[in-house]
């Protein structure tokens, strides 16, 4: 190898040292802990809300993908990244959650970019919910669309917002916030974009599996599945226990993103094994409701018992149970904490948070039992910080 100089003047990335230093005194620093095949965490950290990534199913229908369309995609859905597969999640995706037509794409993340920026463009505003995913924001950032970012929630502001342009207009919002696990005044923001000729973009990340009619999602719980102004993306990485993304809506706005969309365009297909596992979920979903009841039934509790004993939680829409903790730091050692005592548990904090206050991020999951409910909660309290209550 090649002797390279250890000039400080010559370290470009010295500036890195700076920034590092300040995530440290911060308490932000965000580090990789891989996790074994097996563990023996109690999880309430994963978005597996309805328990199916290890489901014999669910595993069975990503190993027969695998065997039978190879491991990967081999290229972008337009050349040879599309299989049969592909087009059968499509089709069953779009029917199960109420919508025309479905696009699978690599990720959820990729999804919400191939939504935003396709449907939009210089002459276009775009009015975004401020607690909306970092997805949205870079989807925002990247359509190169006047943005106007409006108070969480508000859908009077959203409606005034939209009248003041005078050209294309675009509403987007999550449909649960997956900070906080609130719900998206879905109604309000769709009455708006019809009063005013915007269009809606949901990102249902959280709603699917979760919401509505055997976890059909949110907007299908609100009336909005398949209206013509409407339009949905999702991951399968949830409540489906696969992985990847997906767009909803009319068909002719699913060609329009197969044309333009350059997150769909210039990426390199889902994995066969991702789709088909995904194809699995959503059929086991369909054959057992009950489980979308369930999580809500799980998140409830949660957050019931914890508030009982003094803690500041946020009330659960769907299946995410935010825990306030005193500061990031405090936040950081409560997650290890758990996680020394057998509980994984999600940690948030700045700049996930969008009110700066940090978090534990429980999420309910409709295969805990009863017992683990308990331990999970008096593990919890048993390693709260300072502060942590109002008790």
């Amino acid at each position: 190898m090649p002797e390279h100089t250890s000039d400080p003047a010559a370290d470009v990335f010295a500036w890195i040292d700076d920034a590092e230093r300040a995530r440290e005194r911060a308490g932000l620093v965000r580090t990789l802990r891989p996790r074994p095949a097996s563990s023996p965490l109690l999880d309430l950290a994963s978005n597996d809300y309805l328990g199916l990534s290890r489901h014999p199913e669910t595993v069975r229908g990503a190993r027969d993908a695998a065997e039978r369309w190879g491991a990967g995609a081999t290229g972008s859905r337009l050349v040879t990244g599309t299989t049969e597969l592909h087009a059968e999640l499509e089709r069953e995706l779009a029917a199960f959650c109420g919508f025309e037509a479905a696009l699978v794409l690599s990720s959820g993340y990729a999804a919400n970019l191939a939504a935003v920026t396709a449907l939009s463009d210089r002459g276009t505003l775009v009015v975004s919910d401020a607690g909306n995913h970092a997805s949205i924001v870079d989807g925002c950032r990247l359509s190169r669309a006047e943005t106007a970012v409006i108070p969480h929630s508000d859908p009077e502001t959203a409606r005034k917002t939209l009248a003041s342009h005078g050209g294309r207009t675009l509403l987007v919002s999550d449909s649960v916030f997956s900070v906080d696990g609130d719900a998206a005044p879905l109604a309000a923001y769709a009455a708006a974009c019809r009063d005013e000729g915007a269009a809606l973009v949901v990102d249902d990340a959280h709603g699917l599996g979760v919401l509505g009619e055997g976890g059909r999602g949110a907007l299908y719980a609100a009336g909005l599945a398949g209206a013509p102004g409407v339009v949905a993306t999702m991951t399968l990485s949830k409540s489906l226990g696969s992985q990847g993304g997906a767009v909803l809506g009319p068909a002719k706005v699913i060609r329009h993103l197969v044309n333009t969309a350059r997150t769909f365009i210039f990426d390199t297909g889902l994995a066969p094994a991702a789709a088909g596992g995904a194809l699995a979920g959503l059929r086991l979903l369909r054959r057992e409701p009950e489980r979308a009841a369930r999580a809500r039934e799980v998140a409830g509790r949660l957050y019931g018992l914890l508030t009982a004993s003094g803690l500041t939680a946020a009330r659960p829409d769907a299946a995410v149970v935010s825990v306030r903790a005193p500061s990031a730091s405090a936040a950081l050692r409560w997650a290890a904490d758990c996680r020394e005592a057998g509980l994984s548990v999600g940690c948030f904090r700045p700049p996930s948070v969008p009110d700066g206050i940090s978090r534990l991020r429980l999420t309910a999951r409709a295969d805990l039992t009863g017992e683990e409910i308990g331990r999970a909660v008096s593990t919890i309290l048993r390693t709260a910080p300072a502060g942590a209550t109002d008790r």
